[in-house]
Formats: C-alpha cells, sequence, structure tokens
C-alpha cells in the first residue's frame, strides 16, 4: 500500500518514518512512503535524515502534487500554508492589539485557517479526482477547522487528529498509577479545546481521586498547568490549550514579556536546522534530534511561564504523538489491527449529534470506534453548561472562518474573527485584517 505525506519536508516526517519503520507497528501495511513539499531543499534534507534511520519502506520524493496523490491508498496533509514566517504574523498582529495570537487558538489560529482553508480544500480536490479511495489523515493545524473544511469535498473520507488527547490520557493514568493501554475515557470537545471527564479501570472510576490529590497533580503537565482549585472545581481535566482561555490575562502577559514569539522561535530553529544539515548531509539526523529534543523541551512555555514556570518531565517528553495516533488509525481503516474489537482513538470528525447543539456536520474531537468504514463517534456524557457555551461560540468562530476562506469576503472574515471569546474588539479584528491583507469590500467606506 501508499502512503503520501504532504509536508513531507516538514519536521516531524522523520518520527512517522520511524514508527512505520518499527517492528510490527505498521503491521508491513505501508510500502512505499513519498513524501511531497513545495520546497525541494527541505525535501532532500529530511530524506538525508531518513537515510540515517533503520530502514523502512521505500521512500521517493517529489514536488508536483498530484504525482504524490496519483494512487495513494493513504494521505497524510501536514501542509504549513505561508510557512513559519506566515505563523509569525499570526501571532504578532494579535498581540499588537493587546490579544493573544497562536497558531490554532483565538485571533491567531483565525488568521492562520483563513490562509490555511483555501489550500487545503485544492488538495481535498485533487485527492478526490486522483485517489478517490484514499483516506486522508489530516494533521494541519488548525486541525478540526481544517477537517471541515476538507469534509466539505471528501466527506467522511477525512479524519482530523491531534497528539493532545491521547497525552493527556496518557498523562493521567500515569498520575493515577494504571497502564494508559487499559483504561478507559470520556473525552468530548473541540480540537485544542476539550475534557477529560472519566478515567475507567477494571471498572473503578480514578478521575474524582485523582483530581483530590494535590500530590498526583503536581505529577503531570495539565495538573501543574491549571493546578488542583480549578481542576476541583471543573470536575475534569482540561485539554493543555484551554490554559490560553482559563488563564487568558497571565498568558498574554507571558507572550508579551518574552523575547520571541513560538513562531519567532520555530522560524530560527528551524533556518538554522535546515541550513546546517544542507550544508552537511552526514550530520542530518545528529542535528534533527537535537532540535526535535529543544522543541519538545519549550513546548508551551508561554504557559507554564504563566503557571510559575517549570520544566516538562520525563513523562511529558515521551512519543507516541501524531505519528503514533494516526498509524492506528490506518491500521484500523485498512482492518490490519490485530484487537478483536475495533480500537478507540480520540479523532477529529463530523460530530453526528455527540454535541447536539452543534450541526451533524460540524467536526468534534471525541471517542470514535474506527473498522474499515471509518470513525463512529461512541456515546459520551453530555458538555455541561459552561463547557457547551464554550465549544458552541469557538465552532461559529471556526464554520465562519471556512465560509470566509471560501468566498473570501471581508463581512464573513470579520464575523469570524469577532465571533472568537478571545477577541475582545470588533475595532481591532478589523485592523488586523487589513495588516493581514485582506481589502475592506464591504462598502461602509470604513
Amino acid at each position: 500500500m501508499r502512503l503520501s505525506l504532504l509536508g513531507g519536508g516538514g519536521f516531524r516526517v522523520p518520527l512517522v518514518y520511524s514508527a512505520l519503520a518499527e517492528g510490527g507497528r505498521s503491521g508491513g501495511l505501508i510500502d512505499e512512503l513519498t513524501l511531497h513539499d513545495t520546497d525541494r531543499r527541505r525535501l532532500d534534507v529530511v530524506a538525508s535524515v531518513i537515510d540515517q534511520l533503520p530502514p523502512g519502506p521505500r521512500v521517493r520524493t517529489t514536488t508536483d502534487l498530484d504525482e504524490a496523490l496519483a494512487g495513494a491508498d493513504f494521505v497524510f496533509s501536514a501542509i504549513r500554508v505561508g510557512g513559519t514566517e506566515g505563523r509569525v504574523g499570526d501571532e504578532r498582529l494579535p498581540l499588537a492589539e493587546g490579544l493573544l495570537g497562536q497558531e490554532t487558538v483565538g485571533p491567531g489560529g483565525i488568521l492562520y485557517g483563513l490562509r490555511t482553508v483555501p489550500v487545503a480544500r485544492a488538495v481535498a480536490e485533487r485527492v478526490r479526482a486522483l485517489a478517490p479511495r484514499a483516506w486522508v489523515v489530516n494533521f494541519t493545524n488548525p486541525a478540526g477547522l481544517v477537517t471541515e473544511a476538507m469534509a466539505e469535498v471528501l466527506g467522511d473520507r477525512v479524519i482530523g487528529i491531534c497528539d493532545s488527547p491521547v497525552g493527556l490520557v496518557r498523562r493521567a493514568a500515569a498520575a493515577a498509577g494504571v497502564p494508559a493501554g487499559e483504561v478507559g475515557y470520556d473525552y468530548l470537545g473541540l480540537n485544542h479545546l476539550g475534557w477529560l471527564r472519566s478515567l475507567r479501570w477494571r471498572g473503578e472510576e480514578l478521575l474524582p481521586g485523582l483530581l483530590a490529590s494535590d500530590e498526583a497533580l503536581a505529577s503531570f503537565e495539565e495538573g501543574r498547568l491549571f493546578g488542583g482549585e480549578l481542576l476541583r472545581a471543573l470536575g475534569s481535566l482540561p485539554n493543555e490549550y484551554l490554559h490560553y482561555y482559563y488563564f487568558a490575562r497571565e498568558t498574554l502577559e507571558a507572550v508579551r514579556t518574552a523575547q520571541e514569539t513560538r513562531g519567532e522561535f520555530l522560524r530560527r530553529q528551524q533556518e538554522e536546522f535546515f541550513a546546517g544539515a544542507a550544508a552537511d548531509p552526514q550530520r542530518a539526523l545528529e542535528l534533527w534530534q537535537r532540535v526535535r529534543r529543544e522543541r519538545e523541551e519549550t513546548y508551551l512555555a508561554d504557559s507554564r511561564a504563566a503557571g510559575g514556570g517549570w520544566e516538562r518531565g520525563a513523562s511529558d517528553l515521551e512519543g507516541g504523538g501524531y505519528e503514533q495516533v494516526a498509524l492506528s488509525l490506518m491500521r484500523a481503516l485498512a482492518g490490519a489491527d490485530p484487537s478483536p474489537a475495533p480500537p478507540r482513538l480520540i479523532l477529529n470528525v463530523a460530530g453526528r449529534g455527540a454535541i447536539p447543539s452543534l450541526p451533524d456536520d460540524a467536526v468534534v474531537e471525541t471517542v470514535c470506534a474506527v473498522d474499515t468504514e471509518g470513525a463512529h463517534p461512541l456515546p459520551v456524557a453530555p458538555l455541561g453548561g459552561a463547557e457547551l457555551g464554550l465549544v458552541g461560540q469557538v465552532k461559529a468562530a471556526e464554520r465562519a472562518t471556512v465560509a470566509a476562506a471560501r468566498s473570501g469576503e471581508w463581512n464573513a472574515a470579520l464575523r469570524a474573527l469577532v465571533a472568537h471569546p478571545l477577541v475582545d474588539s470588533a475595532a481591532a479584528a478589523g485592523r488586523m485584517l487589513r495588516a493581514a491583507g485582506w481589502q475592506d469590500d464591504s462598502g461602509d467606506g470604513s
């Protein structure tokens, strides 16, 4: 079978290849991996890293999208429209207005979505034309929003993934002292806006005991980020990205006082890595491993700074992220999963009533059973009123973003920004749009 990885010059690609190469992980499912990117230098550097890893499926590279897609059985989409330079703008434009700028959250996420959706839809249209039976696994951020846009073309054959929920489950299980692979769980929300509401092991509900123990909460990232007082008030464990909502003031101050934004850090780091690895391909793997460790150690540094500051622990740095979620999903879709029952994964799919107040085709992040027919949301407990209100407002902003990106209309883009709960000024929203290059065609003279 053939896997095409769009964004094949991306930094995470060697992780996908390593997971495919590990014994039994892919079950020999993939014979050929095609890496596609618009940047030939990045492709060549990533190929140099892969050449120094244990052997896996054969690899080919191309800058031609149609060549990459033709005949693919699976497509992993991990594109970054505008590159890290675009991300820097998504962060700096909101900060200039006194608002949080983040890749997937708030006005930064909306700006990124407005730029990304047209390209993602164009990719989906080429998949439909050249590989209509392929399953598309979307890594591209903002993952829920982009998955919803691609689903307008591909229907249920596109599924979004994120490693934050599985990481939360893994860390919570470790803090509770039970094997992560044996727990049951209940998780519901949107991408980067969800809550773990149940953690069960051998018939016992573990979450209340975990929330009651400050010592246990202090042993893992989300417990330290949010603190026992808030977590006990919520009665759940939020996804780490909800720190931007629950501690917006503190996180904004941490971002403002930082020497550089996350995008600026990644831009500098990636420029140095790709230049160094291109100049000395024999050291590509060594350089990649060093840079990857630094990326993981500095992940969500602003939120940690806002919470008092601490270094990420070994459990927070463990693997099993995007690449393992994607491969588990791929095996199940191909009917190659050895489990007697369909595997349960937290995925971004059309909710179909998982959150009754949302349209059926609205993409949510929830627990799904996966088989050869696709990913099927499982029954979960309803959201509480506060959580439901936040989800409804953010989903309205997401759907408005998809509509605006499709139409290119100023009024639609403005509606998307002002709908988001982290945007507190319509005037600031308009200024951000103009700075991002949108033309005011509303006819009101402003």
